[in-house]
């Protein structure tokens, strides 16, 4: 089952023709969660191939339109195409009454379900929870309340060895006992556990962090998270503007990472002011080696059944 992040957006408040405003699709197990939707998310969505209707969960960090605006248009369209399921959305509680107060003059009531949840304010909170991923949500530090979220996929059972089922006639019940950790019984032996199953895959994690100054305070969330996408704004021969505008830069991005011992760390939002992202790259690299510049239709897909991080680019993206 895939864990994959497609990059939709990834430049900050102007969007150019390489880059749209931010919004990420992550997939863990085919729950499908859009993280920021800038103007135009509608249009990379078609683009890089994902289904409006997937989608379940949208997660707005803050109210910059950059980071929302495109909601509109994306919820206006669900319902063009026929959607039915609910809609879950995140975000700032302000952001209940915008949504009432545009969608209104085009619906008396939407066409689905839209269920609407206040992201904790000044404090850590899981937002969603279910049998396979936990969703927590954090405050950050930017001109307005900003919120960053961390995906974590709940632990597998352990795999049960396919031969030992035939070899000791493991029933349905043993099997899920067996997977679970637990030894086997058989004519007053314990067969170990250990004999019967193999390790499963570590738990993958997905952190998002976009427009903040630089924050060490949640590195008990961060520490040894697999990926961790952060703003990038502005190199750091501008940090007194990144201050200034209480944004980051691509060299605290990468101290961030590395104090945190992160394993893959992706930036984004990145100024047009510079001449070329790959200053961004150089920047970050020079403290924290495995880092990537997030591009629009960039595919980053966690490993699955021990293989290896795939980053590549979306086939629509080449076009």
């Amino acid at each position: 089952m895939r864990f994959e992040l497609t990059i939709l957006g990834s430049g900050s408040a102007l969007p150019t023709s390489n880059r749209n405003t931010t919004a990420q699709v992550l997939n863990v197990l085919e729950r499908f969660f859009l993280l920021d939707c800038g103007e135009g998310t509608q249009h990379q969505l078609r683009k890089f191939k994902v289904s409006f209707n997937q989608i379940g969960h949208i997660l707005i960090s803050h109210l910059h339109g950059d980071h929302f605006f495109g909601l509109f248009g994306l919820i206006s369209t669900m319902s063009l195409v026929g959607r039915e399921r609910p809609l879950h959305i995140y975000g700032p509680k302000e952001l209940e009454d915008i949504l009432s107060h545009v969608l209104k003059p085009q619906f008396d009531k939407p066409p689905f379900p839209i269920v609407f949840h206040s992201l904790p304010e000044d404090e850590i909170g899981i937002i969603y929870e279910d049998k396979v991923v936990t969703v927590t949500a954090f405050p950050l530090r930017h001109s307005i309340p900003v919120w960053g979220f961390k995906f974590s996929e709940k632990p597998r059972l352990r795999k049960i060895i396919p031969e030992k089922i035939e070899e000791y006639s493991i029933s349905i019940p043993e099997i899920n006992s067996v997977k679970s950790g637990e030894h086997l019984e058989r004519d007053g032996d314990i067969i170990s556990n250990a004999d019967l199953t193999t390790n499963p895959l570590s738990p993958r994690s997905y952190v998002f962090m976009t427009d903040t100054l630089i924050m060490k305070k949640y590195m008990d969330i961060l520490k040894g998270s697999q990926v961790l996408y952060h703003e990038a704004t502005f190199l750091h021969e501008d940090v007194k503007l990144a201050r200034k505008t209480m944004h980051t830069t691509a060299k605290q991005a990468a101290e961030l990472a590395k104090e945190a011992q992160i394993e893959n760390l992706l930036l984004g939002h990145f100024s047009t002011r510079y001449k070329s992202d790959q200053l961004f790259l150089d920047e970050a690299k020079a403290v924290f080696p495995n880092t990537t510049l997030a591009i629009d239709g960039l595919v980053m897909s966690w490993p699955e059944n021990n293989s290896e991080f795939s980053i590549k680019m979306s086939s629509s993206a080449k076009e």
